[in-house]
C-alpha cells in the first residue's frame, strides 16, 4: 500500500503534505532526507492509538500532478490498520472478534498494534472470515 505526498521546495528547503491523509506534514533541508521523513510520519500517522475510532481513507490507485511522490507503508503498520479498519467498520469490538477466531483477546490485540502486528497466513485467513471487509480491502 501506498500513499501519496506532494513536495514543494521553499528556499532551500523542502516540504510534503500527505494527499489522501489530512494534516499529514513533513519537511527536511534535502530530498534524501525528506524521502526518509515522509516515511517516518506516514507510518506514524496511520499508527493510531488503540481506542481510536478513525477510520483512514485508503489511498488513490495513482494521483496525478507535479511532484507527486508515492511513500510505502511498512507491512506492520498496513496490516495493523486494515484489521482495525476492518473491524470498526463491521462494528465489532476486539472481544467479538477474538471470540469469532478462537483466541484470546489479548492475542488479537496485536495484530491492531503496528509495533506487533505480524500474522500468519492462517490467523490472517481466520481474521478475514470473522470480517468480511478485510477480504475486499486485500484484494485491492
Amino acid at each position: 500500500m501506498h500513499y501519496h505526498f506532494k513536495v514543494h521546495k521553499e528556499g532551500n528547503a523542502y516540504w510534503a503534505q500527505g494527499l489522501e491523509l489530512d494534516g499529514c506534514f513533513t519537511h527536511a533541508k534535502t530530498k534524501k532526507e525528506l524521502q526518509e521523513r515522509m516515511e517516518e510520519v506516514l507510518n506514524l500517522y496511520l499508527s493510531e492509538p488503540e481506542d481510536s475510532k478513525y477510520i483512514f481513507p485508503l489511498p488513490k490507485k495513482s494521483v496525478r500532478g507535479k511532484n507527486i511522490v508515492r511513500i510505502k507503508v511498512h507491512p506492520r503498520v498496513e496490516i495493523a490498520m486494515l484489521v482495525r479498519m476492518s473491524r470498526l467498520k463491521s462494528k465489532l469490538t476486539q472481544q467479538k472478534v477474538a471470540d469469532k477466531i478462537g483466541i484470546d483477546v489479548s492475542a488479537y490485540q496485536r495484530y491492531e498494534s503496528p509495533k506487533a502486528a505480524n500474522p500468519t497466513w492462517t490467523t490472517l485467513d481466520q481474521i478475514k472470515r470473522a470480517l468480511p471487509i478485510l477480504r475486499d480491502l486485500l484484494a485491492n
